[in-house]
């Protein structure tokens, strides 16, 4: 009887301590933590209940369940390289990396199916539809405006699966081989072009600063030897001047001496002197020869008059 008892008493134990457990694991299942920046979608008997934020938050046992965690971060797919054919028949790869955030977690879990691969072929496609109204060069020189069309495309494609597309970026565009061939030489001719245009407007503005340096030294030139000649002129007319005032000078105070006749006479035979001792081969003489007898006659008093 008394093993009985001690055996009905260890089952009653080992029952007590199951249902403990049992409680304590649907207590726990029942316990949701969600971490910040994610969401959590719970479904009570298999239909969409509520979207749970961060924080701590209490189950219904058995009829709640968690149906999907959804992160709220941005997100960055980078999607494989994309076949494409250019207007001018031009077939490129080109890969699309795409930014993306989820703004409604309940139409992100049952708005699209597998909402990742969604993007990717959409993108795709929108991509060829883009190219395929561009030339290769305006490919290459169009980016931003490729990327800010397919980036409100997708905007607006993916408003029903609760995603925000935030940027589309191209991150390589590969044309042919031939093609990067053909573009490598039309960028080195080029470049050649610039190299020689640069080359020649350097050697025409060396030759039309030497040629105004020459033209300012000859205008220099000429103008000092004009200053220079302008001197020597002015220097011989002043000397002319001095010249003239000084006769002026000697002729007025000889005057204002009021000198005798025979000073005067004795003057001019001093000239005649003059004239005689130079190298002249011919020597003019008066056409008054009537005085010279007189001339001589004076000459003759002073003379004496000075003895």
């Amino acid at each position: 009887m008394f093993l009985d008892a001690s055996v009905g008493l260890i089952f009653l134990i080992i029952a007590i301590a199951i249902i403990l457990i049992v409680l304590v694991i649907v207590f726990a299942r029942c316990i949701v933590v969600v971490p910040q920046a994610h969401a959590v979608i719970i479904q009570r008997l298999g239909k969409y209940h509520k979207t749970l934020e961060a924080g701590f938050h209490v189950l219904a046992p058995f009829i709640d369940s968690k149906a999907k965690v959804i992160t709220l971060k941005e997100i960055v797919a980078d999607f494989k390289p994309q076949p494409v054919i250019t207007k001018d028949n031009v077939t490129m790869q080109i890969d699309t990396v795409v930014y993306y955030q989820i703004t409604d977690p309940k139409l992100y879990a049952y708005g699209v199916d597998n909402p990742i691969n969604a993007i990717e072929n959409l993108s795709a496609t929108t991509l060829r539809n883009l190219i395929g109204d561009l030339e290769l060069d305006q490919t290459l020189t169009s980016r931003d405006t490729i990327n800010q069309k397919m980036r409100i495309i997708l905007d607006e494609a993916t408003d029903p699966w609760g995603i925000k597309v935030n940027r589309v970026e191209l991150k390589n565009i590969l044309p042919p081989k031939d093609i990067q061939e053909a573009m490598e030489k039309q960028m080195r001719a080029e470049r050649q072009k610039r190299e020689a245009i640069l080359t020649a407007e350097g050697e025409k503005q060396a030759a039309i600063l030497t040629a105004e340096g020459k033209k300012e030294a000859a205008i220099l030139n000429a103008e000092a030897v004009r200053i220079q000649a302008v001197k020597e002129a002015e220097g011989k007319a002043e000397a002319i001047i001095k010249l003239a005032e000084a006769e002026a000078e000697g002729i007025r105070r000889i005057n204002e001496a009021k000198p005798s006749a025979e000073y005067v006479t004795l003057k001019g035979f001093e000239s005649l002197e003059k004239v005689a001792d130079g190298q002249a081969t011919k020597i003019v003489v008066p056409t008054e020869i009537s005085n010279v007898t007189g001339l001589l006659t004076a000459l003759k008093d002073t003379i004496d008059t000075k003895k």
